[in-house]
């Protein structure tokens, strides 16, 4: 009788750490860079040095914008390539227009599987650029869980009326199927834009205050950002912009977050966040 108590013990004892490991929670690495094709505020083209600025944050997923494929300009080379080479991550590339030889538009880079990408074009108003979405499924360490991940780069023109039809095109992309995601991208829109309201009422914005993206400098408004949805499966551990004022004509906004079990969740305050964050 000990020995079966004994072995019963040891089962419960097992079965509750396993249970513990499943729902512990997922921290990811996020990171958004418009990377102007390259091409830093000294005039150089060196994606080298993007590539050094990627590495250095230790990134699970990475949204870049204005990547070059094959373009003229940027000397015929396969940026989404060799942005997968130089940071051993995997690369998928939404192309949105044809520049000079080659395709300009969104990349996805990735530590973890990508089980399926899909780039969709965003609503285009009086010949503005043509803008995109992809749209990556990645399968998750723990080999149970997949997320979305949204990258995008938004229209520039003072005018918001394409941002905010890009903004209820994304929403109606997410809707399309259940499941924690995550959007990040150069979104052309401050944080008290209507767009960024818009975004709001399916997304929300990792950061509680805003934080400075452009100009490289000396930044003094935010218009790059990481999103996350649904509110109750997602904390945010950490967010920061990056002190590169060179490389690009943007910073990068790096984002901590955490997939977590939809009970552990403040209904009042929103994503719950570790304490002694301060962002």
């Amino acid at each position: 009788m000990m020995m079966r108590n004994s072995i019963i013990a040891v089962m419960v004892v097992l079965a509750s750490s396993m249970l513990a490991e499943a729902a512990d929670p997922i921290r990811l690495r996020i990171l958004s860079y418009n990377i102007h094709h390259a091409e830093g505020v000294d005039r150089e083209l060196d994606l080298e040095r993007i590539a050094s600025v990627i590495r250095s944050t230790r990134p699970d997923l990475v949204a870049v914008q204005e990547v070059d494929q094959n373009v003229a300009r940027s000397r015929s080379i396969d940026q989404p390539e060799e942005l997968a080479r130089l940071t051993n991550l995997e690369s998928i590339f939404g192309p949105n227009i044809d520049l000079q030889g080659g395709r300009y538009g969104n990349v996805v880079l990735s530590r973890f599987p990508v089980v399926r990408h899909k780039n969709h074009p965003l609503p285009n108003f009086e010949n503005g650029e043509q803008r995109g979405v992809v749209v990556a499924e990645v399968q998750l360490p723990n080999g149970k869980e997949s997320i979305r991940f949204f990258a995008t780069h938004l229209d520039h023109r003072g005018n918001e009326q394409e941002r905010l039809a890009s903004a209820r095109k994304i929403n109606e992309l997410l809707r399309e199927q259940n499941g924690p995601a995550i959007l990040a991208g150069d979104l052309n829109a401050t944080p008290d834009s209507e767009t960024l309201s818009r975004f709001q009422e399916q997304w929300t914005v990792t950061n509680s205050e805003p934080l400075a993206t452009v100009p490289v400098k000396e930044p003094k408004r935010q218009i790059d950002y990481v999103l996350v949805s649904p509110a109750n499966r997602w904390r945010t551990i950490e967010v920061s912009v990056l002190d590169e004022k060179v490389a690009s004509d943007h910073r990068a906004i790096l984002a901590v977050v955490e997939l977590v079990q939809a009970g552990d969740f403040d209904s009042e305050q929103g994503p719950l966040k570790s304490e002694g964050d301060e962002s």
